[in-house]
């Protein structure tokens, strides 16, 4: 291989380190990287409250709480906090493809069923149905049963009684 010329080095060398520190970012076992989730996203970053309802609200998206609250350790409130950013960009991801409104009315705090895949742990949501989303997710995904439907990514969109719970694995092709 030729050497490259004098003044391409330093660039080389800077793109270098760009490079090794974003795999670093992103490689399961490495020191200070954040953990993999093992499928096909990789990092699981976690977002505040105020990170996601910003973009939550940059992408139209509501939500309520029936506490009027944000405290993610009180049942009745609606907390943001710890959530995945995959599962923000999700329900983005499905407000953009299927041109619905979505209200969220359920995420990260306490009073949730437990689990890996749980609310606590920024893997789910629930939101409001509307004739809109249930025409959406009914003929556009896959029937698994239970009143469950999974896209094509793999979210698993569950229709219980008054509202939709909803699991993002990934961000659903964001």
């Amino acid at each position: 291989m030729k050497t490259p010329h004098r003044s391409l080095r330093p660039r080389i060398a800077a793109l270098t380190l760009a490079l090794g520190a974003a795999l670093a970012l992103t490689a399961p076992g490495v020191a200070g990287a954040a953990p993999s989730d093992g499928d096909d996203i990789g990092v699981r970053a976690k977002l505040s409250h105020a990170q996601a309802t910003a973009k939550f609200q940059a992408a139209g998206i509501t939500w309520s709480s029936s506490g009027g609250c944000s405290d993610r350790n009180k049942p009745n409130c609606t907390s943001f906090d710890q959530i995945n950013s995959a599962t923000v960009d999700g329900v983005i991801t499905l407000r953009s493809a299927s041109g619905c409104a979505i209200r969220l009315t359920g995420g990260t705090e306490t009073g949730h069923a437990s689990g890996t895949y749980s609310h606590w742990n920024g893997y789910k949501v629930d939101f409001g149905l509307s004739t809109c989303l249930n025409n959406y997710i009914q003929g556009t995904f896959t029937s698994i049963g239970g009143s469950k439907w999974q896209s094509g990514s793999g979210n698993i969109y569950y229709k219980e009684g008054n509202h939709w719970d909803v699991t993002y694995h990934n961000c659903g092709g964001c």
